[in-house]
């Protein structure tokens, strides 16, 4: 059912498959383990929102926005994330795997230990995100910004970086990364 708000309100191991979810508005709500399996949150808006654990497969999400949310642990796969907008979003321990994420605005997000495997953050601004511990094999980040990322030396050696946007901090690390003495 569309253009609903829902606030302070909880819900956990919740089936919301196929659930017609456009324009929902969160408010310091909580979702725990929760499937949004092909559900569409299009045009939704969610303020300081948990999503822990949450499974977001072929999820429509476009136009949709998430600020000061916590997406922890929370899988996505196949989703429409265009346009959506993240603000002061927590995304430690999600998943991300193959994930058209180029071209978003992704500045000073927490990505620690986030899946990024095979990502698509092609011109992807990612300046201030902190991406320790995230998991960057084969992620795609030619023309993204990542100046003042804090981004450690396993993912500077994961990640396709050439073309990438960084700062002197970032070349020092990815040249200690490759063995290189920088004096």
């Amino acid at each position: 059912m569309p253009n609903q708000h829902w606030e302070k309100r909880s819900f956990t191991d919740c089936d919301f498959t196929e659930a017609d979810l456009r324009e929902l508005v969160t408010t310091g709500c909580t979702f725990t383990r929760c499937d949004f399996t092909r559900t569409d949150l299009g045009e939704s808006k969610h303020h300081a929102t948990a999503f822990r654990q949450c499974t977001f497969d072929r999820t429509v999400l476009t136009r949709s926005s998430f600020t000061s949310c916590s997406l922890m642990g929370s899988n996505f796969v196949d989703c429409v994330l265009r346009p959506v907008t993240f603000t002061e979003v927590d995304f430690t321990l999600a998943s991300f795997v193959k994930a058209p994420l180029h071209g978003l605005k992704l500045s000073g997000q927490r990505f620690r230990e986030t899946n990024l495997s095979e990502a698509d953050l092609r011109n992807t601004d990612l300046s201030r995100a902190d991406l320790m511990g995230a998991r960057l094999l084969d992620a795609k980040l030619d023309g993204a910004d990542l100046r003042g990322a804090l981004i450690d030396a396993n993912g500077l050696r994961q990640a396709k970086l050439a073309g990438a946007l960084i700062d002197i901090d970032t070349a020092i690390a990815f040249a200690a990364a490759y063995g290189l003495v920088v004096s």
